[in-house]
């Protein structure tokens, strides 16, 4: 048991001094053959997505195909900082738009626009030029000599938006401007019902003055440019092209005049205006043929209702939008066009009953009427009334 036990210590050391040497020389040769191998990029391999997160990847991309002497992009997300500080500290920005308050303030942008963008080079040269204002037109192609003669009548500052009810688009690039237009095509839609779900106020937000026609006016002595000074001239927000009397003509406060450059109060029927500063005979402008500023259109688009998609009814309200109303909203006379008429729009109905298709777009008309005038006096009567029991 003697020996053993001595032989034994006697061996420790030598054995310890192998092992130390072992594990340099392997270190020192593994070191040497990892240099010997090219970088390896982590999209390379399958690894999941509760690993790698799809950030993660993209950022490797990127940080490889840097060029040497370049600045690399900051990794969004700081993976120094422990999970704990990065949850200690959120974001909550009541100012924010509804639904962004979680965003810090620089990164929201809660206006957009209409200008069309490359798909291609950089993001602050795609725009050579920026329209300021903005018209459509609610269009079928049988109508489209006449809307090629009114948009012309439109320069390069505005920019020109066709709302197609037959769902034919393609075949307007017959007209040069129209391969710049923009295009939405929906079967059997009016222009309010276009213009509740695609002009909202933070879409067009860019636009000084918002043109909302028909697509049967005669243009023949209008010109867009000279009428946006006369809209500015005389301080209009909601305003409408003067009406050639022998064409088309419903009420007078829209029939124009010849000896003046704008008016904004008319006399009608005994009996129809209860007072000279309300409609039809002032603060009044027809639907067919719009142009709301900016400001205007802001209110007028909350005004417009989902499901009235004829807009009867909303040019005796428009008034409501601004203040006041019987000096902003006004005809311009000394640019006029002619309301030609043609029911184009009202042969999209059907026939029920034995009815042709336009009688029964007429009845759906009268109806919406009679509903959003009812709608808005209860509005306003529950306003007050609430307005009344939280003041006593």
């Amino acid at each position: 048991m003697g020996i053993f036990t001595r032989s034994t210590v006697s061996r420790k050391p030598n054995e310890s001094m192998r092992l130390i040497v072992t594990t340099f020389v392997g270190v020192v040769f593994g070191f040497l053959i990892g240099l010997s191998f090219p970088k390896l990029s982590l999209t390379k391999f399958n690894i999941s997505s509760g690993i790698l997160t799809t950030i993660d990847i993209k950022y490797t991309e990127y940080t490889n195909s840097v060029p040497s002497g370049s600045t690399p992009l900051q990794h969004p997300i700081d993976n120094n900082r422990s999970s704990a500080n990065a949850t200690s500290k959120k974001i909550w920005v009541p100012s924010n738009p509804r639904g962004a308050e979680r965003l810090p303030p620089g990164i929201v942008k809660a206006e957009s626009d209409l200008y069309l963008r490359r798909l291609w080079g950089k993001p602050n040269e795609d725009l050579t030029s920026t329209p300021k204002y903005l018209v459509t037109f609610t269009v079928g192609y049988n109508q489209r000599k006449n809307i090629d003669a009114a948009v012309k009548k439109f320069s390069g500052n505005f920019t020109i938006l066709l709302f197609h009810y037959d769902g034919q688009t393609t075949e307007w690039d017959e007209f040069e401007w129209s391969k710049q237009a923009i295009h939405v095509s929906v079967r059997r839609q009016t222009k309010w019902w276009y213009a509740k779900r695609f002009l909202h106020p933070d879409i067009v937000a860019p636009y000084d003055y918002i043109f909302i026609w028909d697509e049967d006016l005669g243009v023949e002595h209008f010109n867009a440019e000279e009428y946006i000074k006369l809209v500015r001239k005389h301080g209009l927000e909601i305003s409408q092209p003067g009406l050639e009397p022998n064409k088309g003509l419903t009420w007078q406060m829209t029939k124009r005049r010849g000896d003046r450059e704008v008016h904004k109060e008319t006399e009608e029927k005994p009996g129809w205006c209860n007072h000279p500063h309300v409609p039809p005979c002032a603060a009044f402008v027809e639907i067919m043929a719009p142009v709301f500023s900016r400001d205007a259109w802001r209110c007028v688009w909350h005004m417009i209702q989902n499901d009235l998609v004829h807009g009867w009814g909303l040019d005796f309200a428009l008034r409501k939008c601004v203040e006041p109303a019987h000096e902003k909203i006004g005809v311009v006379d000394a640019q006029w066009i002619v309301h030609q008429s043609v029911p184009s729009l009202g042969n999209q109905g059907e026939s029920q009953n034995g009815k042709a298709p336009w009688q029964g777009v007429r009845e759906r008309c009268k109806k919406e009427w009679t509903i959003f005038q009812t709608r808005f006096s209860r509005a306003e009567k529950s306003y007050y009334k609430a307005i009344n029991s939280t003041s006593h």
